[in-house]
């Protein structure tokens, strides 16, 4: 089967992208594809107010100007597009004259996580292929950021623009690729001792739904739509994906990776798997891992002449908030950041 390389989704963390000098903790939100098409480039603190960065996605006629921004008009009523009711993980900003409560740092990873499905649903919806693409995402299918079911109604969201793309003759796959799970953490070492996936060719196993649910400690997060209706009880809120273990080297020590393939399309498995394929064989610097994503996290990454941009502002600001005291700085920059580094010289 021919493989077709996918545009792959990806998001760089602050871990990836680190400032020598940061008292603002700034956070770099950036969503770049295989092919260096950037979507998303946006400066977070945790101290931001909240209220602005919600403005960032929409225009004075309340239309939306970003990814996000489009997401939101699609899931919630008009009256209700802001962050923190697209998440419960993103607290409602004071109201004039009450009382400033401190605020978790966190709400900016989930405002990020919100950016990268944001942005996932304008490729499979917005975006013209000229022939069938897999869309690979950096990280499994599933979320628990979004509040109440509107995970659900964004699967469906998805589901419907894959099937507005066939009307144009193209077929759109979407699969999530993670480099750790708890669920192949709990599982190797029986599956070495059975010989699962020990073959001298690419293979790949379906993983049932019970071995997930063990290795969670909330086994909703392994709950998809059939589980959920056999158990007669809460709806599949969070899972979007079903996991395979999949090995795209021919040795038997080659790594495995779980991947997520969108629910509507687990059928379709060995069609988007063997897309993914001749892509992953070419793999470097990680062998047999999918060759677009590494691209994709290359051009996600500030390094270099961007990342001394990015200090050199926050030196700036830091400078003109401190004025008469801005010298200290200069003390600052004469002085080692981590002096029990000496010992390793």
């Amino acid at each position: 089967m021919p493989a077709r390389r996918g545009r792959p989704l990806v998001g760089t963390d602050g871990g990836n992208n680190k400032i020598e000098f940061d008292p603002f903790m700034v956070q770099l939100v950036r969503v770049v594809d295989s092919s260096n098409n950037e979507y998303c480039l946006e400066v977070v603190t945790p101290t931001t107010d909240r209220t602005s960065v919600n403005a960032r996605h929409f225009n004075a006629d309340g239309s939306p100007r970003t990814a996000l921004g489009q997401m939101m008009t699609k899931l919630l009523p008009e009256a209700e597009r802001t962050l923190w009711n697209l998440t419960s993980m993103i607290p409602k900003p004071p109201e004039p004259g009450t009382k400033v409560q401190p605020i978790s740092p966190s709400w900016v990873q989930v405002y990020r996580e919100l950016t990268e499905w944001a942005v996932l649903l304008k490729l499979v919806s917005e975006l013209q292929y000229g022939s069938d693409t897999v869309i690979i995402a950096d990280g499994n299918l599933r979320s628990k950021v979004f509040k109440g079911e509107l995970f659900i109604k964004y699967r469906q969201l998805l589901a419907d623009a894959i099937e507005a793309q066939k009307k144009n003759r193209r077929n759109i796959y979407l699969a999530g690729v993670s480099k750790h799970s708890k669920v192949l953490q709990r599982y190797r070492l029986a599956m070495g001792i059975e010989g699962v996936l020990r073959t001298d060719f690419p293979a790949y196993v379906e993983v049932p739904r019970d071995l997930e649910e063990k290795s969670y400690v909330w086994g909703e997060y392994a709950r998809g739509d059939e589980e959920a209706g056999k158990l007669g009880g809460e709806v599949n809120k969070f899972v979007g994906g079903k996991m395979f273990f999949v090995k795209f080297g021919s040795r038997a020590h080659d790594p495995i990776w779980p991947i997520d393939v969108f629910l509507p399309q687990a059928k379709d498995a060995a069609t988007v798997l063997g897309y993914m394929l001749a892509d992953a064989i070419d793999g470097f610097p990680i062998p047999f891992y999918p060759q677009c994503l590494q691209r994709a996290h290359e051009n996600a990454a500030l390094v270099d002449f961007d990342m001394t941009i990015l200090q050199d502002e926050v030196v700036r600001s830091v400078r003109g908030i401190l004025a008469e005291h801005a010298g200290r700085l200069d003390e600052m920059s004469l002085q080692p950041n981590d002096p029990s580094a000496a010992r390793y010289r």
